[in-house]
């Protein structure tokens, strides 16, 4: 008996197997795209995981690496284009020029120890950036610290910090006059 693929009987079949095609084809474009637009979706999560813990620990470390004379570590915590303003008037460096700065006293065995004893941490809406304040224990006594952490390239980093020396208001009208000559020539110097 010779049969023919037109007959009703086999037509059914057939047209199942088509709708079961097609029906797979549609749920690997659905499966393909959900992955590929998942992608920054991830990237969201990463950052929407950021906890003030996280970036304590982040600092915490930062300031280790200082204190251990750990080079490396201290400056990848930092941006590639991230600023560090020092006690001093005129310490306003780039990276690569705090790192000039640095490397001597790195290479010295112990830069500067300084350890947060109070900190504020305040994460922005998109959970992209940080900023936050610190007061220090440190060999200059209690100074405070400030600035700025970034998520980019899937970590964050140091983008800005502020370190200064705390005068305590009891004894600033003491202090004045002995930084004075100092302030005085560098703002001549700034106001030409």
């Amino acid at each position: 008996i010779k049969t023919s693929n037109n007959h009703p009987a086999f037509q059914a079949p057939l047209q199942r197997r088509g709708k079961l095609k097609n029906m797979k084809k549609t749920f690997l474009l659905l499966l393909a795209t959900l992955a590929f637009s998942c992608k920054p979706c991830k990237i969201k999560q990463e950052t929407q995981e950021v906890s003030k813990q996280t970036i304590a620990t982040i600092l915490d470390n930062w300031h280790k690496a200082a204190s251990e004379a750990n080079y490396n570590d201290f400056f990848n915590a930092m941006a590639d284009e991230s600023v560090f303003i020092g006690t001093d008037a005129t310490e306003n460096w780039n990276k690569k020029d705090f790192q000039t700065y640095a490397k001597p006293h790195f290479d010295k065995g112990k830069a500067w120890s300084f350890k947060a004893i109070e900190r504020n941490i305040y994460i922005s809406n998109d959970q992209k950036t940080v900023w936050f304040d610190e007061l220090l224990d440190t060999q200059m006594k209690i100074c405070r610290g400030s600035g700025v952490l970034i998520f980019e390239k899937g970590s964050w980093k140091i983008k800005h910090y502020v370190l200064s020396m705390t005068i305590p208001n009891q004894i600033s009208k003491d202090v004045i006059p002995l930084k004075t000559p100092i302030d005085d020539k560098i703002t001549l110097q700034k106001k030409k």
